[in-house]
């Protein structure tokens, strides 16, 4: 059994089976993914472009942490709400959240731990201004208080085009269901595994977890998990 092989074959099935997802969205972009389900504006599907400019770099750095325990439904909704206050990025954010607290917080509030996530924009938001341009490492970027491996990752992958993978749960319920990991196993022994065996370049581990999201809320939202994933189970190893 070919675990390289067969994880790039996984890619490639699910790329034939729900095409191009277009990750990350954005809340003022009028693109759509009519294949994928939930929420299909803000999309870009085969556009690598993305992140266009600082405000839109800034709107995925936001979003990843705002999406922390959330639904992205929410997250658009918080972002829009931003949008009305701040520009996206860090000096606005910040001088608007520490005059106006209340409000900062009541336009993010949809989005969830409310207190909590206030203070990691804020501190996210001050790295950035220190950082002055460059791009983080990520040991440097989980430094910041409120930022985990999946948030590091999601920030460095879809703001920075930098070659991380991002594993969520999803990730996990997949690839426990079809053998090659344990569930259990650690954010970082599961990032390895696919950084050392899966070929892709940096745009298609974009589309790689947006293929994942996108087959598991088809398959894996709930347990038992994948019992009806005709897709993938050919590749199935014990």
């Amino acid at each position: 059994m070919n675990i390289k092989n067969n994880l790039n074959l996984i890619y490639n099935k699910l790329l034939e089976t729900y095409s191009y997802q277009g990750w990350w969205p954005f809340i003022d972009y009028e693109g759509i993914n009519p294949t994928k389900t939930g929420a299909i504006n803000g999309y870009h599907p085969k556009d690598y472009d993305f992140p266009k400019n600082e405000k839109q770099k800034f709107e995925v750095i936001f979003g990843s942490i705002l999406t922390q325990n959330t639904a992205w439904s929410s997250v658009e909704m918080a972002l829009k709400n931003l949008n009305k206050l701040v520009n996206f990025n860090p000096e606005s954010l910040l001088k608007f959240a520490n005059k106006n607290e209340e409000d900062f917080k009541d336009a993010i509030r949809c989005a969830g731990f409310v207190n909590q996530k206030a203070n990691y924009l804020k501190n996210i938001s001050k790295f950035y201004i220190d950082l002055q341009d460059e791009i983080p490492s990520r040991k440097d970027i989980l430094s910041v208080k409120g930022i985990g491996n999946e948030t590091a990752d999601s920030i460095l992958l879809f703001a920075h085009k930098q070659k991380e993978f991002k594993v969520d749960a999803y990730t996990k319920r997949i690839f426990s269901y079809l053998g090659y990991i344990n569930e259990k196993d650690s954010y970082m022994s599961v990032k390895n595994f696919f950084e050392d065996n899966f070929e892709g370049d940096v745009n298609q581990y974009q589309e790689y977890h947006a293929l994942i999201v996108e087959h598991a809320k088809r398959y894996y939202s709930k347990t038992p998990y994948g019992v009806n994933d005709k897709i993938l189970n050919e590749f199935k190893i014990f």
